[in-house]
């Protein structure tokens, strides 16, 4: 068995590295807690079969990549969708979060505190951001006027919110500075899935020849992922120091950015994975109102739940009570 994880800086291989990986599984962005479960998976052994798990942040084309290359990735639901509409031959299979990381942030002294606030207000964005979309979903679904408020590309820092260049940030929820931070400044936040805007957010998905060609291993990768996720948040005390070891951030912010996302990965009532239909409704009339795309993929082609639901049914103590640990 071969796993493979492969950090910016450095490769960290195991001993038996010299051999060809059977597949690809690449994330959509630098190691991090994001990417826990991914990682968590490569790290215990938690993948029968030999997969190789690389970070390739910053691809323009990263739902292509995963095509070409006859791979597994991990993106946002918003760019995963807008790809298969343009015809990348890919389909998902499960959810990394289940729901959104966008978040609106307000310092705590300006008095902001919910969507309605922000009307006649400077908010800061990254530009072609899955942020920018999910917060004029969140305003038009709520009847205020978007053309009051002022945005401001390129200013979806936190840098920028404290200097005051902005009344309010869309970032996400992972991305926010702890507390623990002498220089931390107390804030507000609007969580879009408050106001009922919920659409999945990573997605797991595979080129549809490897769906087609080699179904076991799309089932095998996603079991693998579920007990990664179950690792991490099982006991941060045997955790943190493997994912610290691997995404290079120190323990106490890791710790952090993991309590952030948990609802993310595991919201109430939920199944690490587990997406429904209905978030993916919510996010494709979301980008047809933003006139991104057209919806030239049917959702019942581009998104499958049978593997979710054949893992679960194959291994039934993935969602035993003791399989998961909430962590404070």
């Amino acid at each position: 068995m071969l796993l493979l994880l492969r950090p910016e800086t450095a490769s960290i291989r195991t001993p038996t590295a010299s051999r060809a990986a059977a597949a690809k599984l690449f994330l959509d962005g630098p190691y991090g807690a994001r990417f826990a479960g991914e990682i968590s998976a490569s790290r215990q052994g938690y993948f029968s079969s030999r997969i190789e798990v690389l970070a390739h942040p910053e691809d323009p084309d990263f739902v292509q990549t995963i095509a070409r290359q006859h791979a597994i990735g991990v993106t946002s639901g918003q760019r995963f969708l807008l790809a298969s509409w343009r015809g990348v031959p890919v389909t998902a299979f499960a959810a990394s979060f289940l729901d959104t990381s966008v978040a609106i942030f307000m310092l705590e002294s300006s008095g902001l505190r919910r969507p309605a606030d922000l009307v006649g207000k400077r908010v800061g964005y990254r530009r072609a951001s899955e942020g920018d979309v999910v917060f004029d979903a969140m305003m038009a679904q709520l009847g205020l006027p978007r053309s009051q408020i002022t945005k401001l590309p390129d200013r979806g820092s936190f840098e920028a919110l404290e200097a005051g260049e902005v009344d309010a940030i869309i970032a996400a929820i992972d991305e926010q500075p702890d507390p623990s931070n002498p220089t931390f400044v107390k804030l507000n936040v609007i969580k879009p899935q408050d106001y009922g805007i919920h659409v999945p957010g990573l997605v797991y998905f595979a080129s549809n020849d490897l769906i087609h060609d080699r179904p076991s291993l799309i089932a095998d990768v996603l079991q693998g992922i579920i007990r990664g996720w179950q690792f991490a948040y099982r006991d941060y005390a045997q955790s943190v120091p493997v994912l610290a070891g691997s995404t290079g951030l120190p323990t106490e912010r890791l710790k952090f950015e993991l309590q952030q996302q948990r609802s993310l990965v595991l919201p109430t009532g939920g199944r690490i994975g587990d997406y429904d239909e209905s978030r993916w409704r919510t996010l494709r009339d979301i980008l047809l109102f933003a006139k991104l795309g057209e919806e030239d993929v049917p959702l019942a082609r581009a998104v499958t739940y049978q593997f979710v639901r054949d893992v679960y049914r194959r291994s039934p103590d993935l969602a035993a009570p003791g399989a998961w640990s909430e962590e404070k």
